[in-house]
């Protein structure tokens, strides 16, 4: 019997097969024991929310939907009457509350000046005392000599009343300047009581100033945020807002993206993170760009798994218990030297593929 012939192609294209598969595979891992990839990865950028720091409607909008715009340009505006008279009313009540700071240092001033003259005519009172005192006591000197002499007959009765009425009028002189004296020291304390009074309210005027005066600022400032503009360079979002409609402070409207900026947050398995480390060098590959490699930087770890952060955080506490692996996002960021123009083509939420240089 014949042998069959051997089927040479076949033999050499399997050889080739193998020699081709296993060249593969040593390649595969090869680069395995130095690199770690990944294609559950994301573009991300800077979204600044456009939130408005006061409440009113809509008057007009500047800016359409993905227009590019520069920091300090007006997006919107809203109705600024309502602010206007506001403000209005806060002058009002500072003006008055600069009047009722004057009234009272007037009145203030007044008291002192009338606390000055009451210790003028304290004094003045004191010093008539004094004369009233020594008028006093020369008329009983002479009273007492003339009763004497009138007891032994030596004057007449007239002398004697007339040095009499002299005495009693000097001490009714005395008794009248000393209830002077004292009305006017009377006086004098609830003066000084008014002005303390006064210097008190002094001080509530100051205070009520200062609040009014804060009112006033914190009108005009109000007044300002009436006008909504950028806060950096980029590109509105999709623009949610019409004139008329109504928005709330603290209202998130629509955002803008920083185009100049962005990084990767690649979400690696747990088990491909021993040989990883701030530093290494990353080539991310962009699905939307895929004949551009971008170079990038390991910048840094997640504190905790994704998973930890979701709505639901799983509990691993149940009696069903099943082992999954986890991921942990890692943050890379995009090298300065990329292309400026190939960074701003990258969009927020872009898938990408993640290659990490172990060594």
């Amino acid at each position: 019997m014949e042998k069959k012939k051997t089927n040479t192609k076949f033999i050499i294209i399997l050889t080739v097969l193998i020699l081709a598969g296993g060249t593969y595979g040593i390649s595969k891992y090869l680069h395995s024991q130095k690199h770690e990839e990944t294609d559950d990865a994301q573009i991300e950028k800077n979204m600044n929310p456009i939130i408005p720091r006061v409440s009113g409607y809509i008057n007009k909008v500047y800016v359409k939907d993905n227009q590019f715009v520069k920091k300090g340009d007006t997006l919107f505006t809203i109705d600024k009457r309502d602010y206007q008279l506001k403000i209005e009313e806060a002058n009002a009540a500072f003006v008055g509350a600069q009047g009722s700071f004057e009234s009272a240092k007037e009145e203030i001033g007044s008291a002192l000046a009338n606390v000055a003259v009451s210790n003028a005519n304290i004094q003045s009172a004191g010093g008539n005392i004094e004369t009233a005192k020594i008028r006093l006591g020369r008329a009983n000197s002479d009273y007492a000599r003339y009763k004497n002499l009138y007891e032994t007959h030596s004057i007449t009765k007239q002398q004697y009343e007339q040095a009499l009425a002299t005495k009693q009028e000097a001490e009714s002189q005395v008794r009248i300047l000393q209830q002077q004296q004292n009305a006017s020291s009377y006086q004098k304390s609830a003066i000084e009581a008014k002005s303390r009074v006064s210097d008190k309210q002094t001080l509530v005027a100051a205070a009520n100033i200062k609040r009014a005066k804060a009112l006033l600022e914190s009108a005009e400032l109000n007044l300002t945020y009436t006008v909504v503009t950028a806060a950096i360079d980029g590109q509105v979002s999709k623009i949610d807002i019409q004139p008329g409609q109504l928005v709330q402070a603290g209202q998130s409207l629509f955002y803008i993206i920083n185009n100049n900026e962005a990084w990767v947050v690649a979400n690696f398995k747990e088990t491909q993170l021993n040989k990883m480390v701030i530093g290494q060098k990353v080539t991310i590959k962009v699905d939307a760009y895929p004949d551009y490699d971008f170079q990038a930087t390991l910048t840094s770890f997640s504190p905790a798994t994704g998973s930890r952060f979701s709505l639901l955080p799983p509990d691993n506490a149940t009696g069903n218990f099943v082992k999954t692996i986890q991921r942990l996002p890692v943050k890379i960021s995009l090298d300065a030297t990329n292309d400026p123009e190939k960074i701003k083509l990258l969009r927020p939420g872009m898938n990408a593929d993640v290659d990490v240089h172990l060594k």
